[in-house]
């Protein structure tokens, strides 16, 4: 796995003087036409491996969810399928959360999701896996292993959105593809291990809420 952290000394507080008044001026545009308040009251954000494009859902307590960006995902890696093991080159797929910022990453800011959850972790006890991997991150630049990269100016946009917001208020949903869309087929479901099926009805059951501009 490629390595996140490139051990420079800068704070979360050193990036957000850098970049928030920037930040806010590309996206504050996006949250008026949507009539959602900045910095929102919540945030959700989808990941969707197969059309390879990231989706930033906003939201404040007296208003719906609305589709506030669309960002392209321009690398990530592996297939159709969740991560199960360290060095599988797996994206992901499940619910999580984001669970810190990275000041200092060698793919200029990064998002640290909290992969394995405890979905992950339970599966995994029942089928004996110990050493699940982790590490994944939404990040800068145009090449990644096991995460999605996003482009500097993106991983900016999404560093300052999840500071402003504050982290403990964003969900991030990775799917394998956009279930509003369509579905996996009989033949592809069964390659995939047999709690897929759960795992991908928790996801279809996040992206229903999610619908419409």
């Amino acid at each position: 796995m490629l390595s996140q952290y490139a051990g420079g000394k800068k704070t979360v507080e050193d990036r957000l003087n850098e970049f928030s008044e920037t930040v806010h001026q590309r996206l504050r545009p996006y949250f008026e036409k949507q009539g959602v308040e900045y910095p929102p009251d919540g945030l959700i954000l989808v990941g969707l491996k197969n059309e390879a494009r990231l989706e930033i859902w906003g939201f404040n307590e007296d208003c719906s969810l609305k589709l506030i960006k669309i960002y392209p995902v321009l690398a990530g890696s592996g297939q159709i399928g969740p991560k199960s093991a360290e060095g599988d080159r797996q994206v992901p797929e499940g619910i999580y959360k984001i669970e810190s910022l990275n000041p200092n990453s060698s793919f200029h800011l990064s998002l640290k999701i909290d992969y394995p959850n405890p979905f992950d972790k339970a599966v995994a006890e029942e089928e004996g896996r110990r050493n699940l991997g982790g590490d994944i991150f939404i990040h800068g630049d145009a090449v990644s292993v096991g995460c999605l990269a996003v482009g500097d100016e993106a991983a900016e946009d999404l560093f300052v959105l999840a500071a402003d917001t504050g982290l403990e208020r964003i969900k991030v949903v990775l799917a394998p593809i956009d279930f509003r869309e369509s579905d996996l087929s009989q033949e592809q479901m069964e390659e995939l291990p047999s709690w897929c099926g759960i795992l991908y009805a928790q996801i279809k059951n996040e992206l229903n809420h999610l619908r419409g501009i």
